[in-house]
């Protein structure tokens, strides 16, 4: 799995409807072309439903954040926060080949 499909199913909840579009089943909804990395709104979902989650987020330079203490950075805000989810999300000890 890449990074925007473990936010999307681990973080957001979302289940993969389409190749191009997720379901969201909390709201009833579909999103379409969610690109976290390169939207900093897709982002900002992302952190929103970390602090539901109990999470402090922190900006703390242009392009570094933190979700309690996972701290990370790059080229831009939106990056630094999908980033920052992948490390919270991330279960590398999951072969891929068996997902």
């Amino acid at each position: 799995m890449n990074k925007t499909e473990v936010i999307a199913r681990r973080i957001l909840g979302w289940k993969l409807n389409r190749w191009d579009r997720w379901y969201d089943p909390e709201q009833g909804v579909f999103i379409y072309d969610f690109q976290p990395e390169e939207s900093l709104d897709h982002a900002l979902l992302i952190v929103e439903r970390l602090k539901s989650f109990g999470y402090t987020y922190t900006a703390t330079e242009e392009h570094e954040v933190w979700f309690n203490d996972v701290c990370e950075n790059g080229d831009t805000l939106a990056q630094a926060i999908t980033n920052a989810a992948f490390s919270l999300a991330d279960n590398s000890t999951i072969d891929d080949g068996w997902l």
